[in-house]
């Protein structure tokens, strides 16, 4: 929604993957993250996934909250909610010229049922952790699809 918990963590997870098992692929791809919500726009990503996200050697200090906007549907080729609610959102922005369909992140792991990522703002720090843990999931499995597709 507000871009400073579970997207920015995402993003900070998928380019580190990229520097650290395939830096080849890094001039070749864009890595973003923006909500739909003005909320926190140009805030930092929450205190608690900054350092639930550095225990793990993630930084996401640089990052700053945006919202999303049209343009980024001819930008990226993949666009990605972390939720139903987020998803019908995106749907709604989404122009007829669109390059991309949204798709819930986790269904990137295969499973039947779609899955949300759970917003850990209004929780404990256990919730950041476990969100961390589904996101990583989620861009191991992103990051074996985008190589199969810039090979």
């Amino acid at each position: 929604m507000g871009n400073i918990c579970r997207s920015p963590a995402a993003e900070g997870l998928l380019r580190d993957r990229f520097q650290r098992e395939a830096p080849q692929w890094l001039d070749r791809i864009d890595i973003d993250s923006a909500g739909t919500h003005p909320y926190h726009v140009g805030r930092s990503p929450d205190p608690r996934m900054h350092d639930a996200a550095r225990r793990r050697g993630i930084d996401l200090s640089s990052m700053r909250a945006r919202l999303v906007k049209p343009a980024d549907f001819a930008q990226f080729t993949h666009v990605f909610a972390m939720d139903q609610a987020n998803l019908r959102h995106l749907r709604t922005l989404r122009p007829a010229t669109a390059v991309c369909e949204p798709e819930l992140f986790l269904d990137l792991l295969g499973g039947s049922v779609p899955q949300d990522v759970p917003d850990p703002y209004y929780g404990g720090v256990q919730g950041f952790d476990r969100v961390l843990d589904l996101l990583d999931a989620g861009c191991t499995a992103l990051m074996n699809r985008l190589v199969v597709q810039l090979d």
